[in-house]
């Protein structure tokens, strides 16, 4: 055996492994919550139900960091209004860092106008000088615990929530041992191929979030709308600037703490997402980068059973599927070089000629790689069409499904290569 036939071996075993461990789980849960509800006699809380529930709700700031977000932040806004949640008890922190369009501008205006109509002052802004995003959460944060908040939420300026989302976050907090719920996070209208690739691969992420939370291994509170108790702030610190991934290291952080994550995978929030391929490659890179520099700097959770799923498992695993995926795009694009060499060559000495193709309705390729690629590809569908199903109630096959079947495999290794190449050369990745 050559080493890309076990290169290819090893690859397509890992990814089965992965994926079936995933679906395992995400099954066992679903039996075990329906056992739990026909124990309770209350299978489903509705939306309404969880919303009447919060007769006494919690404090809770939302802080929306901003960055020459004039053309998004007033609907950010709007959506956070419109959230199903007693008035008196939701504000909502607007903090410019220093942009330099009119954001400070749309957003003032804007809440002065929101406000009146509300006929309460629940939407604030502030700007200062452009420190970066976590400058611009921290002192969100320090405003909400100046006011007493309870719970502080983050919602990046260019997402809007659900207005289901908040009211069925908060009884996560009912565990005291759980300090960030985080998200479903779906794409905000998707324009062309690109969009719907991502929309696909964020339901895969609803669906692996979804598993991640059952086995308290979420290692990222994204930016679009997660819910932190005030509280974890005082005990672990505020945002740090952490290679530009600050929502990835402090649930790391949150972690290494001993603390929970949940995930609610029903409180759904839109996401403005990249809309070319130079946009979507800065922004993964940066993701990947920010991934690999928090997992070195945080390397004493891996391996280590005091962290359970998320240190034995899953942490390990993602390191695994990166540098296997990096090795299957070398090794195809080493294998590309080759024939194109050969056909160069071919063409140099006999000519060029007419291409030679040969088919047969009688032959199937029953080699165990095949065969074990197909089964691959079936279950990446699967959990693409679970992952439709947690977000829109619907597992009907979609264009988005095929795009990404096809395209991302090309894609992902563009981002994780030059991730890897900024890691080993100490290269900063820029925010955008």
């Amino acid at each position: 055996m050559n080493f890309s036939s076990l290169l290819l071996y090893t690859s397509i075993f890992c990814g089965l492994y992965f994926q079936i461990f995933l679906l395992v789980t995400f099954f066992k849960a679903q039996q075990k919550e329906k056992t739990a509800g026909k124990k309770a006699g209350n299978k489903n809380l509705t939306a309404d139900s969880k919303t009447a529930s919060l007769a006494a709700a919690p404090t809770v700031s939302i802080v929306v960091p901003c960055w020459n977000e004039s053309k998004t932040v007033e609907n950010t806004l709007i959506s956070l209004l419109n959230l199903e949640y007693p008035k008196e008890k939701l504000s909502v922190l607007v903090v410019d860092d220093g942009s330099k369009d009119e954001t400070f501008a749309v957003a003032t205006q804007a809440a002065a106008r929101l406000n009146k109509q509300e006929g309460l002052a629940r939407i604030e802004v502030v700007t200062q000088k452009n420190g970066g995003k976590y400058t611009a959460l921290n002192r969100g944060i320090a405003i909400a615990q100046q006011n007493g908040t309870q719970f502080i939420g983050c919602l990046d300026a260019d997402s809007f929530v659900d207005k289901y989302a908040l009211a069925r976050m908060i009884p996560y907090f009912d565990n005291p041992a759980i300090m960030a719920v985080t998200p479903a996070m779906r794409v905000h209208e998707p324009k062309n191929i690109l969009q719907y690739i991502q929309r696909a691969e964020y339901n895969v992420g609803i669906f692996t979030k979804r598993v991640f939370g059952m086995l308290n291994s979420i290692y990222v509170t994204p930016g679009p709308f997660s819910i932190f108790r005030t509280s974890v702030f005082k005990q672990i610190g505020v945002f740090k600037e952490a290679h530009n991934t600050e929502d990835m290291e402090i649930a790391f952080r949150i972690q290494s703490f001993g603390y929970r994550i949940a995930n609610c995978h029903n409180a759904f929030v839109l996401t403005k997402t990249p809309e070319t391929i130079p946009k979507l490659h800065r922004q993964r890179t940066r993701w990947t980068y920010g991934f690999i520099k928090n997992a070195i700097d945080y390397r004493h959770i891996f391996f280590n059973k005091k962290y359970g799923h998320m240190g034995r498992f899953v942490l390990p695993a993602a390191i695994v599927g990166l540098i296997l995926s990096l090795a299957i795009a070398l090794d195809f694009v080493y294998h590309i070089g080759n024939s194109v060499i050969a056909t160069i060559e071919k063409i140099s000495i006999v000519g060029i000629g007419m291409p030679q193709f040969h088919f047969s309705w009688f032959f199937v390729n029953t080699q165990t790689t095949t065969i074990l690629a197909i089964v691959l590809v079936a279950i990446t569908l699967t959990i693409v069409m679970f992952g439709k199903y947690i977000a829109e109630g619907s597992m009907k096959p979609s264009r988005d499904m095929l795009y990404f079947v096809v395209f991302y495999g090309f894609l992902a290794p563009l981002w994780l290569s030059k991730a890897v190449y900024n890691v080993a050369l100490s290269r900063k990745t820029p925010w955008r």
